[in-house]
């Protein structure tokens, strides 16, 4: 497809239809992405408020082969809201759309703009009594297209699932212009292919979703929180059949941490509350919502009890106030900026099949280790499969040392996952970092189907090209 970068003459048209409002001045912060990667750019910046304005928007742009990357709240770690490459496009962000359009507590549903920031999501769930449970680390400042574009999961998946889980419906604009009034609040509706799903988690490259009906949930009477020290990861995954078996779908959350990240947390964020005074190999992080009647604490502590029998666990602590639950929690959405401030070789976002995940940790620290000396980092969502697998220069080094071994790594890396048939994108998404990799490892007649979905959708390819499929 022949795009054109964004003109003058292409800015005069916008301007006779759209009101100044709309119109944004280039800050850099449009132009960046968290990790560094990449330095984008843009012609023109824009910020709609309605769903017409935005419509007005892709039917110029469609009509001059204009290349638009929407943009949410920047948290992307893919490049998915990065074009560095090509004309100048059009940066189409939602920041002004943040309205919670409706809420029915009664039908435990939300309707949100795009332009939504997660945590007032939270917030609004909350004053009505109720929970919307998808939370990451970067819930202060990702918004909820964004989340939706890329099928965010978070720390609550086990329970809840993720985003695609917990959204009934969506409006949105396709590329040359059309709205999708597709708002349903249904929870049972068989009327044709489930074109929801399909523009969730497409990143923006087949239409640009500008509200959600979302999910929402009772908010648990009694919650819990606690840390035990695992042996390995294999008895972290008993341990984590165990709480299924004892308190159902109460298990909310599960996670898996190292001694590394610990470290890590030790060096670089020392004002941080530390729960063990000598951080353990390998210990779980776990949230339990139940309802009234049941006392969290106490089934912590029988789980605790069994753990400790089977020879699962060596320590533990059960949080007895708000306070300590919020430090614990503190210490597991902190290991990413302890990574960051470290500098990793090469970060991986991968899910595997949970009964495999011991002997993936096991075989991958084997190669590794023949391949240089790092240090890795693996931690994350083990109750839904998802590691975030990070390997680190060794200490006193840079990452900068490694250059060369970045690409040999995160091969070695992704080829394992392949092989025990994982993915190498659990829930960041391919963007335009790992392109090549959906080339490598997706299955031809998938890609096949993505590309003529992509062509049906968007003929132009004005769709923030070079995303998920090369341009």
């Amino acid at each position: 497809m022949n795009l054109h970068p964004v003109t003058p003459a292409f800015i005069d048209t916008l301007q006779s239809l759209l009101p100044d409002r709309c119109f944004r001045p280039a800050d850099p912060r449009y132009l960046e992405e968290p990790r560094g990667r990449w330095q984008g750019q843009a012609g023109a910046i824009i910020a709609p408020d309605t769903v017409e304005q935005v419509s007005t928007i892709l039917k110029a742009a469609n009509a001059a082969r204009v290349p638009v990357v929407p943009y949410g709240g920047g948290t992307g770690l893919v490049g998915g809201q990065i074009m560095a490459d090509g004309p100048a496009p059009l940066l189409l962000s939602l920041e002004r759309m943040t309205q919670v359009r409706a809420l029915y507590p009664e039908e435990n549903v939300l309707i949100a703009e795009a332009g939504a920031i997660l945590q007032d999501v939270h917030d609004a769930a909350l004053a009505a009594d109720r929970l919307f449970p998808m939370s990451i680390a970067a819930k202060g400042s990702a918004r909820i297209g964004g989340c939706l574009a890329t099928n965010a999961g978070g720390v609550n998946v086990l329970r809840y699932g993720n985003m695609r889980e917990l959204t009934l419906g969506l409006e949105a604009v396709l590329p040359d212009g059309r709205i999708w009034n597709g708002l349903t609040r249904l929870r049972k509706d068989n009327t044709g292919y489930d074109l929801r799903d399909l523009l969730i988690g497409s990143e923006g490259t087949l239409g640009v979703i500008t509200a959600a009906a979302l999910k929402l949930a009772p908010r648990p009477v009694g919650e819990g929180t606690a840390l035990m020290v695992v042996e390995t990861p294999a008895a972290a995954l008993t341990l984590l059949s165990l709480a299924r078996d004892q308190m159902g779908e109460g298990v909310s959350a599960f996670e898996l941490m190292h001694r590394t990240g610990l470290e890590f947390l030790a060096e670089k964020l020392p004002q941080l509350r530390q729960p063990f005074a000598q951080a353990p190999e390998w210990m779980v992080l776990i949230e339990v919502g139940l309802a009234r009647g049941l006392d969290p604490a106490a089934a912590l502590e029988d789980l605790f009890t069994t753990g400790m029998e089977a020879g699962l666990l060596s320590d533990g602590v059960i949080a007895q106030s708000q306070q300590q639950r919020q430090d614990f929690w503190e210490v597991r959405e902190q290991i990413p900026e302890a990574n960051r401030l470290i500098g990793s070789i090469s970060s991986h976002d991968i899910s595997l099949p949970l009964s495999t995940i011991a002997d993936f940790i096991a075989k991958g620290g084997e190669i590794l280790r023949r391949m240089g000396d790092f240090r890795i980092n693996c931690f994350g969502h083990l109750g839904d499969g998802n590691l975030h697998y990070n390997v680190f220069p060794a200490k006193g080094r840079q990452k900068s040392d490694y250059l060369d071994q970045r690409d040999a790594v995160q091969r070695a890396v992704h080829d394992l996952v392949d092989e025990f048939n994982g993915s190498f994108s659990a829930e960041h998404g391919v963007g335009r970092l790992k392109v090549a990799d959906l080339e490598r490892y997706g299955d031809p007649v998938k890609l096949q189907m993505m590309r003529s979905i992509k062509n049906a959708f968007d003929p132009n390819g004005i769709l923030n090209p070079g995303a998920v499929l090369r341009a």
